[in-house]
C-alpha cells in the first residue's frame, strides 16, 4: 500500500522534491516561480495545470467536508441556523403546494411535466437543507404555509409589446426578463430555492473550474496591451494565482475546524490576495513598483468580474441542465 501511495503521488504531482520546491515559492515568491517557469525551468517545478487541478479538487473536497472558512463569520447569534430552518419550512410548504397542484392537474387531465420538474427540485432542495441542518424542521408544514400566506403577494404586469415584465413587491418595482426565458428561469430558481442554487453552483464549479482560467486570461492581456506578452505567459500567471487562492481556502478551512475564529482567517485572506497578486506581477513580469501597484488594483477588479461571469455561466448551466 505504501508503494502504491508513492506511485500515485508521484504520478499526480511528482512529489519527489518538486512539490517542496514549488509550494513555498508559490505562496511567498510567486513572481519568481512564474518567471522561472515561463523562462524554461519546468523540470524543477510542478506544472501550473497539475497543481491547479490537484488544489481545486482538494479545496472542494475540504469545503464539502469542513465547510468554507467564511461560513461562520458574523454568525455568533446563530442567525444562519435560523435562516436555514426558515428556508426548510418554506421549501416544505412549497412542496406541499406543488403536490396539491399536481393532483388538481391530474384530475383535470392536464400535463404535469412542469410541475413534476418543480417537485423534483423542491425535493432535492429539501433533502439538502435537512442534511445541512442535521434534523427536520421543528414546526409543521401548516405553520410554514401560514407564514408564506402572510407575506406580501407578487403582482405581475405583462406588457403586450414589451419583452420585459415588471414585478411589484410592496412599493418596490423590479424590471425582470421575458417570461419563460433562460434569465427568467434563473431568477425564479434563485428566488424560490437559493440553497439548491448554491448546491448546483458548488457541484458545477468543480467540474468547470478550468473555465475560470479561460475567462481570466483575456483580462490579463488587457493589462499589457502596450507591453505584449504571449498568452501562454498570462495562462501560467493566472493558473498559479488561482492555485494559491485555492490553497489559502484549504488552509483557512482547516484552521477554522481546529478552533480558530473565522474573522481573523477572513482578514488574513483578504490582505494576502492583493499582496500575492502584487508580488507575482512585479516578479513575474519584471515591473516597477508603480506599474505593479496599479495593475494589482485593476486585476482585483477584473478578478471580481471574471468570478461574476464564471458564476453566471454556472447559474445558467445549472438552471438549464
Amino acid at each position: 500500500l505504501r508503494a502504491f501511495a508513492h506511485d500515485l503521488m508521484h504520478g499526480v504531482l511528482h512529489f519527489e522534491g518538486k512539490v517542496f520546491r514549488t509550494l513555498p515559492k508559490l505562496m511567498f515568491k510567486p513572481g519568481e516561480l512564474t518567471r522561472r517557469y515561463i523562462g524554461g525551468e519546468r523540470a524543477r517545478f510542478v506544472s501550473p495545470l497539475a497543481l491547479f487541478l490537484f488544489s481545486v479538487f482538494t479545496m472542494f473536497a475540504v469545503m464539502s467536508l469542513l465547510g468554507s472558512p467564511l461560513d461562520m463569520v458574523g454568525d455568533t447569534d446563530g442567525a444562519a441556523a435560523v435562516k436555514m430552518q426558515r428556508e426548510q419550512q418554506e421549501t416544505e410548504a412549497r412542496l406541499t403546494s406543488l403536490r396539491a397542484q399536481r393532483q388538481a392537474a391530474v384530475a383535470r387531465a392536464e400535463s404535469t411535466r412542469d410541475i413534476d420538474s418543480d417537485i423534483r427540485e423542491a425535493e432535492i432542495g429539501l433533502q439538502i437543507l435537512r442534511d445541512l441542518s442535521g434534523s427536520p424542521a421543528a414546526e409543521s408544514v401548516r405553520e410554514a404555509q401560514s407564514d408564506r400566506q402572510s407575506q406580501p403577494t407578487l403582482s405581475v404586469e405583462k406588457a403586450s409589446n414589451s419583452p420585459t415584465r415588471k414585478v411589484n413587491v410592496g412599493s418596490t418595482q423590479v424590471v425582470g426578463f421575458q417570461p419563460g426565458s433562460a434569465f427568467d428561469k434563473a431568477y425564479k430558481a434563485a428566488k424560490q430555492n437559493p440553497r439548491l442554487l448554491i448546491y448546483k453552483l458548488q457541484t458545477n464549479a468543480y467540474k468547470f473550474s478550468w473555465a475560470l482560467i479561460v475567462i481570466s486570461v483575456p483580462f490579463m492581456a488587457l493589462l499589457f496591451l502596450w507591453r505584449w506578452r504571449p498568452f501562454y505567459d498570462h495562462a501560467v500567471f493566472v493558473t498559479y494565482s488561482i492555485t494559491a487562492v485555492s490553497i489559502l481556502v484549504i488552509v483557512g478551512s482547516v484552521l477554522v475546524l481546529a478552533g480558530m475564529a473565522p474573522e481573523p482567517v477572513w482578514l488574513v485572506g483578504t490582505l494576502f490576495i492583493p499582496w500575492h497578486i502584487y508580488r507575482q506581477l512585479r516578479g513575474g513580469y519584471a515591473l516597477r513598483r508603480f506599474s505593479a501597484l496599479w495593475r494589482t488594483f485593476a486585476l482585483l477588479v477584473f478578478a471580481n468580474v471574471a468570478l461574476g461571469l464564471f458564476a453566471f455561466g454556472l447559474l445558467m448551466f445549472g438552471v438549464l441542465a
